[in-house]
């Protein structure tokens, strides 16, 4: 059985199991649909990539991210958003990608409405990250990502309010906020791979 199948059957089996974000991320208009590319590296120990996003950007600066973006007119659907902002961001072939399927919508207080867009990708590709969006990009251990004892629960005033969010320690790595609750929303659909 391969990585893709096993995480298929994986998420097929914890449909349902949807959070988004809490009471006090409401955000008062429509919602901008997004998406983003939880590529996940077929290896034994299979792993995530994420990036992190240069300090110089309007929008969420020097944070950790999965590349993805809003999902543009000419998008057949959130799927080909997820795979054009990933071979933008990152330059990974669309066609590498063998696709999983999709998770929980994600809606923000920064107005955004993000579906996951989960697919598998072969380990070790030539990925050249573009410069002017992405700082660095890595990899993190699925296991270690969807282990509940690495999300830690934290507050922090955003805005004059108290906000709570999850965040995750990787190595000297901060992994919190939208991208954090996606990993969570993930880890809560995936029962432990066959």
């Amino acid at each position: 059985m391969t990585l893709a199948d096993r995480l298929r059957a994986s998420l097929t089996q914890t449909a349902g199991a949807a959070r988004i974000e809490g009471d006090d991320y409401h955000f008062p208009g429509q919602h901008v649909p997004a998406a983003v590319l939880i590529g996940v590296t077929d290896r034994p120990e299979p792993g995530v990539l994420l990036t992190l996003r240069q300090a110089t950007l309007r929008r969420h600066a020097g944070q950790i991210a999965f590349p993805g973006g809003r999902i543009d007119p000419t998008d057949a659907d959130s799927v080909a958003a997820a795979l054009r902002e990933a071979n933008e961001e990152i330059g990974l072939d669309p066609s590498a990608v063998d696709i999983v399927g999709t998770g929980d919508v994600y809606r923000t207080g920064s107005g955004f409405s993000i579906i996951p867009v989960i697919g598998v990708v072969p380990p070790d590709l030539p990925l050249v990250p573009q410069e002017d969006e992405v700082a660095a990009l890595f990899e993190v251990p699925l296991a270690f990502l969807t282990e509940s004892r690495n999300h830690v629960v934290a507050t922090q005033e955003f805005g004059g309010r108290q906000r709570t969010f999850t965040e995750i320690q990787w190595q000297d790595r901060r992994i919190w906020g939208i991208t954090a609750g996606l990993i969570v929303n993930l880890s809560r659909r995936l029962a432990p791979l066959p």
